[in-house]
């Protein structure tokens, strides 16, 4: 698995879960054997990482980890032209819809870090392909980039 850049992302939420899965994720990015998924994660493992979360940010509070300044991606798939300000997944059934039978439900994570959009490819059966090079690891975006998910090309128009 190629790790997110989960510690750059803004999480701003009251949702334990999800706050419980990042910091779940994050350990098993960095941990030196394999960890299974969160979805694999018995109940009390997963009660125990709620708990975590609640001791770092107490019960009900939001938590804000470091991100730069919001910025946003204009991509275009297809002849349809897309905005997005905060971290979108593409594929099938992801922010950015891409109608084809060779893009998997969740196929690549767009994500801002460092102030640059990058993409990574989320396991996906057939890969993500960035300017016709297959990627293993998370890539910087910039503008006209050409970014193949299945066999649809999504375009980079712009990254402010």
């Amino acid at each position: 698995m190629t790790p997110l850049l989960w510690h750059y992302r803004l999480v701003a939420s009251t949702d334990l879960d999800r706050l419980a899965r990042t910091a779940y994720d994050a350990h098993r990015a960095v941990h030196p054997g394999p960890l299974p998924s969160w979805e694999d994660v018995g109940d009390q493992e997963k009660k125990a990482w709620r708990a975590v979360v609640t001791a770092v940010t107490g019960s009900g509070e939001s938590t804000l980890t470091e991100a730069p300044a919001a910025h946003s991606i204009v991509v275009q798939a297809g002849e349809q032209t897309h905005t997005f300000h905060t971290e979108f997944t593409a594929g099938r059934q992801g922010s950015l819809v891409v109608n084809d039978e060779h893009a998997s439900s969740h196929h690549a994570l767009f994500q801002m870090a460092h102030g640059y959009w990058f993409v990574q490819d989320l396991g996906s059966t057939n890969g993500t392909w960035l300017n016709g090079r297959r990627m293993f690891a998370a890539q910087r975006l910039k503008k006209g980039d050409k970014i193949k998910i299945g066999r649809t090309v999504v375009v980079v128009v712009s990254t402010n």
